[in-house]
């Protein structure tokens, strides 16, 4: 903030002296005068934009894992299609980044889509940049399954938390109910064979976790613990952000999850994100994991939002 400031100081003196210099009478040194002006006034706004996000505090979550959770929301076999879209689209961007996937939940959906996908993202600053990902993604397509070439409308719930740790969440045995089943799905050596899935409701709040992807029942176990952590962090964390937001007249940030965020048109080529009214006409770069610019634009717009 310091070096910032400085180098600030320095670049507002000399673009005070190049201005004086506009006005001479000699029209070469004039020229120059006003050049040298523009150079100035450029470097300044980039300054002044590197500034802004380091006046603000940062988020101690912001470094966290990432756990993502995408479900098929209204659209049927569609739904499910477009949530597969949007599980390729984060891992690909994960991987872009160097960032690493640990897989804790899938549901394969019709025509390789995706009933419910729960994962984790690990990598410098994953919960930070995510984060914005949360609420209600919608598709305008027309799909595989329609064979008159209409245009449908699909929509898939991504909600994305800060991985907790223990000391953040105290879980009381007490407070737990945990019963265990048989795997569905894929045949395998063990699954389908013996009460190795884990259902996890924390009473307290009435969340429900089933957890069946791991080999064994205490695999399942922990996987669910770590994602029912992660939930009542994120409850705790909405909670205060919902009553920050009573001051504030926007939510760029968490928001509300349930609000349509963005839309994926595909007649268009077009990406709009509704909280910002921000476009692309890059559809295909976006669902091969090319978010940054949308994300860029949301962190930028949440430091505006913030520093207002």
């Amino acid at each position: 903030m310091v070096e910032l400031g400085d180098r600030i100081d320095k670049l507002t003196n000399e673009l005070a002296q190049a201005r004086e210099l506009v006005s001479v009478d000699d029209p070469e040194m004039a020229a120059e005068a006003r050049a040298e002006v523009r150079r100035l006034e450029e470097q300044l706004a980039e300054l002044e934009r590197k500034l802004k996000p380091v006046l603000i505090p940062r988020d101690p979550l912001d470094d966290r894992p990432a756990i993502v959770e995408i479900r098929a929301g209204t659209g049927g076999d569609e739904a499910a299609i477009f949530a597969g879209d949007l599980f390729r689209m984060y891992t690909r961007f994960a991987e872009k980044r160097g960032w690493k996937i640990e897989m804790m939940s899938h549901s394969a959906g019709a025509h390789d889509g995706v009933k419910e996908a729960i994962f984790k993202v690990v990598g410098n600053g994953a919960f930070g940049v995510m984060r914005y990902e949360s609420g209600v993604h919608r598709v305008q397509r027309v799909p595989v399954t329609e064979s008159q070439g209409r245009i449908h409308t699909s929509a898939a719930t991504v909600a994305v938390l800060p991985e907790a740790a223990e000391v953040d969440v105290k879980i009381e045995d007490k407070d737990l109910r945990i019963d265990v089943f048989r795997s569905s799905g894929p045949g395998g050596q063990s699954v389908n064979t013996t009460d190795s899935a884990v259902r996890i409701t924390h009473l307290p709040t009435g969340i429900v976790v089933s957890q069946q992807d791991q080999k064994s029942q205490l695999q399942n176990k922990l996987k669910g613990m770590e994602v029912l952590r992660a939930r009542l962090l994120d409850l705790r964390v909405s909670e205060q952000e919902a009553e920050r937001s009573k001051m504030r007249k926007t939510q760029v940030g968490t928001g509300d999850r349930s609000a349509k965020i963005r839309t994926y048109n595909f007649p268009q080529n077009r990406v709009t994100d509704h909280r910002i009214n921000f476009t692309l006409h890059e559809l295909d770069r976006v669902l091969d994991g090319g978010i940054e610019p949308l994300v860029d634009a949301l962190a930028e717009a949440e430091v505006e939002e913030r520093l207002a």
